[in-house]
């Protein structure tokens, strides 16, 4: 990862550019200037402010114009344009009375509206949640504030970060930044289309079952899912704490190396990695059936491009995966919630009880919850079928992932995202995939289910559009506990990808 004493000669003089600039900017003139501020990754961004080339005020306008344009997005729930500028000049006086900047300094961050904040309510994209105002914010938004970060806002997710879509029937449906009648994927929808339509460059998101990797894919951005327990869930709206994990969504994994040395406490810069010689495994009939024939063009074209920068990709087997997978994702889910979001709503003073949540949650939460979740539903979890999949399944998953790493020396597994590009909103029952009718949760979570249940860091880049101008991505998973290798073989990967289209409004 580039830091910002290490910034390139030409990077420095654009930055002086900007700031001969600024006086016209802060009087709201040049849109030009405020469109190159959006298109600033956070390193960047944090380098010029930090130097004083622009000031944390003017980019924090730029990013609020954007916010302000790209409303009909729905990304956030929650937002306060003069907390944010005033905050922003606090980090400009902070730095012209000579205070040592942090590594986030003056970078607005969206944060997923299931994650405690102090000056916002979370609402867990739930109508019993709406007026809850935590008394603190959750160490992941505390880590990021003490290194000199801003909250943009609060944004919007699918209902209580249970499903994949972001069409919230509480706060309304996130859209998708590439086609607005497309979902943006979820549960961290908000997120991931804020950081595509460059409202920030750089957000909080959270994962259990693909809520960071689902939205990234769709919205054409990096996602980051490190190792299960790398970063802090607590005061995030839970699931289960086997698999949930916050973590960064961004454009650049650069700028995810950048918040995992700052919330993980690894400030050690990325180890230089090429492709060359690197060994990527596939397994081609597990990830690589039932795919939308534009997902299988752009994933097989982002192999030969990994192939052409030096890497190597090794065909496998993984036997045994989705029998473990069948029986073990769903029922940890579905037995943890009931147990972990009654404990949530009481350690942090929500006020309303689990069946109040319930209760008044949209028609579709509360159908998932009487049929998954709560005793007497269809797929209700029984005890000894949770203690199955804890203390026995979950355990020989992960063996059967550390034996394959170990047998096969590769660094990473590569496979495509999903099944199919961005679906329609409210287009949520079976798709049909080459004549085929395939599960919507299989089309959409299937690929991303298990490395989030065995605890793996998995990354997801983006590799181009469809014919219709729908992003595709590919993700990599690595070895439990690599999450840094893997960033930084990510950064390998996304120079050989080449960029991503910007979304074209």
């Amino acid at each position: 990862m580039s830091n910002p004493t290490e910034m390139s000669r030409r990077s420095f003089l654009l930055g002086a550019s900007i700031s001969l600039a600024v006086p016209e900017l802060t009087r709201g003139a040049a849109p030009a200037m405020d469109s190159e501020l959006l298109r600033l990754g956070a390193v960047e961004a944090i380098f010029r402010m930090a130097r004083g080339d622009i000031s944390a005020e003017t980019y924090a306008g730029a990013l609020l114009a954007r916010c302000a344009a790209e409303r009909d997005l729905n990304a956030f729930i929650t937002q306060d344009a003069e907390r944010v500028l005033e905050q922003a000049r606090a980090c400009d006086l902070r730095r012209r009375s000579g205070v040592a900047a942090g590594p986030l300094f003056g970078l607005p961050i969206p944060v997923k509206d299931s994650v405690n904040t102090a000056e916002y309510p979370t609402t867990a994209g739930t109508p019993a949640l709406r007026n809850f105002r935590p008394a603190k914010d959750a160490p992941v938004v505390d880590a990021l504030r003490r290194a000199g970060a801003i909250v943009l806002g609060k944004t919007n997710l699918h209902e209580l970060s249970y499903g994949w879509t972001s069409n919230n029937h509480a706060f309304g449906a996130v859209r998708n930044p590439y086609d607005r009648s497309r979902i943006p994927g979820g549960s961290s929808g908000g997120t991931g289309a804020a950081i595509a339509a460059r409202m920030a460059p750089l957000g909080v998101a959270e994962d259990t079952e693909g809520s960071i990797r689902v939205p990234a894919a769709f919205c054409g951005v990096a996602g980051f899912r490190p190792t299960t327990g790398r970063y802090s869930t607590r005061g995030c709206v839970p699931i289960s704490p086997l698999f949930d994990q916050v973590g960064p969504h961004a454009r650049t994994v650069e700028d995810l190396a950048l918040f995992d040395s700052v919330v993980a406490h690894d400030p050690a810069p990325l180890a230089g990695v090429t492709l060359k010689g690197a060994r990527l495994g596939i397994v081609r009939d597990y990830w690589f059936t039932d795919l939308d024939p534009e997902v299988e063009r752009l994933t097989e074209s982002a192999l030969e491009r990994l192939r052409r920068a030096g890497a190597t990709i090794v065909e496998l087997a993984l036997p045994g995966l989705e029998a473990l997978i069948d029986l073990t994702t769903d029922q940890v889910q579905n037995h943890d919630v009931r147990l972990e979001l009654p404990r949530f709503l009481q350690e942090f003073g929500a006020g309303v009880s689990f069946e109040d949540v319930v209760r008044l949650a949209s028609p579709d939460i509360r159908e998932v919850f009487a049929s998954d979740v709560l005793p007497g539903g269809a797929a209700f979890v029984s005890e000894a079928a949770y203690v199955a999949a804890r203390d026995t399944h979950l355990p020989a998953l992960r063996r059967l992932y550390a034996e394959f790493f170990a047998r096969n020396g590769i660094a990473a597994l590569v496979f495509p995202a999903t099944a199919v590009p961005p679906p329609p909103i409210g287009a949520e029952g079976p798709m049909t995939i080459r004549g085929r009718e395939v599960p919507f949760a299989t089309a959409v979570a299937r690929n991303i289910a298990p490395g989030s249940t065995a605890g793996l860091p998995g990354l997801v880049l983006p590799v181009g559009l469809t014919a219709t101008g729908l992003p595709v991505a590919i993700e990599l998973d690595g070895r439990a506990s690599s999450d840094r290798a893997l960033l930084a073989l990510g950064v390998a990967a996304e120079a050989a990808l080449g960029p991503m289209p910007a979304p074209k409004r």
